[in-house]
């Protein structure tokens, strides 16, 4: 009945969950500060926008879309506008767009049949399938050239402040008194300013060096014979170590200059993450993410990149799936060290749920992507062939087990045992 006390009652329960979720987006500001509220809204800007690129290029399409909702789960919020319900639901890990008739097993009315999703051609299929990936590979574009126009290119370059932190035993060095702290400044009498000064002055093997080195205020003179270098005998070997060799160190970069090299960060990120998803989902990947989660090992220190955007990525935890809450918590610890960081955080971010969605695999995108492709390779001479999708659901269900699990795994690995952000 649309009475004036029914037509409140709606209102109130059409706002009171928009309400609650500006309540919650509050707390979290309260609770973890400005850099968590940005890194959030961020992270549901991201997944609005791979679902619009659906509900666009399914629109274009002349599909139907009968739903667009931000989450899972119990309905919060929602309004219809046309033939289309817009909303938000409890649970905050992802979103989705319902287009009509996406399989065979779905029934739809006979009146909606040419709008559905499998009646349309190939083209337009593919286009609608990859849309919410291509999506966030424009983002990811756009945020690496913000971050290297913004902040720069991370560059690593020999350090003149290195000194040594380690002296291995029975070496050159350590029979000459070599020890932690201590900074060669010069060899045979000619002075060096870095680790790799020193090395390229180093006589052959079996020569006598006389090595400046200066050890607090004061600089002493060792004389040692040098050794042979272990990975080449050719090269003297003094036997020190050194974890401050290098330091990384900020290049401007302007914005003809950002084009190619954001290409080339995109590639990088866009090939670690397919090799990072590859190892992780192989079975020895999956048995020491379980064991993992059973065992809490210890984390170590930082991986370098290869690139010229430090990555961050704890060593032992390159191929750590990081839950939501994981990657929200990573990033507002980046953003709290400059905005800069929140550009390459999101960029990272967007490349690899790019990657992730094109898993070719029900439920994933690339799942749908896949079938397009075989339905259109066995559609010939004007039939089309349209795929079992029965056949599949079996897999589908073992892939939404397996995610399920490692969800699971994950998000209790991000409580228990954090992935630390370097500082």
């Amino acid at each position: 009945m649309n009475t004036p006390l029914a037509r409140m009652q709606a209102s109130r329960d059409r706002w009171g969950g928009l309400a609650l979720v500006a309540a919650l987006l509050v707390l979290v500001q309260v609770a973890w500060g400005l850099p968590m509220l940005i890194v959030v809204l961020a992270v549901i800007g991201m997944i609005f926008l791979h679902e619009m690129g659906h509900y666009v290029t399914a629109r274009a399409a002349g599909m139907k879309v009968t739903e667009f909702f931000l989450g899972f789960g119990p309905r919060l919020w929602s309004m219809r506008r046309g033939e289309t319900v817009y909303g938000l639901k409890a649970i905050p890990v992802g979103a989705y767009v319902r287009i009509i008739g996406m399989n065979n097993l779905e029934e739809v009315p006979p009146a909606d049949e040419h709008r559905t999703y499998r009646s349309k051609p190939y083209w337009r299929r593919m286009s609608v399938a990859v849309a919410g990936s291509t999506v966030h590979f424009l983002l990811a574009l756009v945020l690496i050239f913000s971050f290297l126009v913004v902040g720069g290119r991370t560059e690593t370059v020999p350090s003149p402040d290195w000194t040594v932190t380690g002296v291995m035993p029975g070496t050159p060095a350590d029979r000459a008194g070599l020890m932690p702290g201590d900074r060669i400044v010069s060899v045979n009498g000619s002075p060096v300013t870095t680790m790799v000064d020193m090395a390229e002055a180093l006589p052959e093997p079996g020569s006598p060096a006389i090595l400046g080195v200066q050890r607090g205020g004061d600089v002493l003179v060792r004389v040692l014979t040098l050794g042979a270098h272990p990975e080449d005998a050719s090269r003297g070997y003094v036997g020190i170590a050194s974890g401050t060799a290098q330091s990384r160190q900020t290049v401007e970069v302007g914005y003809l200059e950002a084009v190619p090299e954001t290409l080339d960060e995109f590639g990088f990120l866009v090939k670690e993450s397919v090799l990072g998803i590859g190892r992780f989902f192989s079975p020895s990947g999956l048995n020491n993410f379980f064991r993992d989660v059973a065992d809490q090992p210890v984390q170590q220190g930082a991986a370098p990149s290869d690139s010229g955007i430090a990555t961050g990525v704890p060593a032992d935890n390159q191929d750590r799936v990081i839950s939501i809450f994981g990657a929200l918590r990573i990033g507002a610890d980046l953003t709290e060290n400059g905005y800069g960081n929140l550009l390459l955080f999101l960029a990272l971010l967007n490349v690899f749920i790019g990657v992730f969605n094109l898993i070719p695999l029900l439920p994933f995108d690339g799942g749908h992507v896949v079938i397009a492709t075989y339905e259109r390779l066995r559609s010939w001479r004007g039939r089309r062939y349209t795929a079992d999708v029965s056949k599949m659901v079996p897999v589908a269900y073992a892939v939404i087990l397996i995610l399920g699990f490692v969800f699971i795994g994950s998000v209790y690995l991000d409580f228990t045992d954090p992935v630390e952000v370097p500082s």
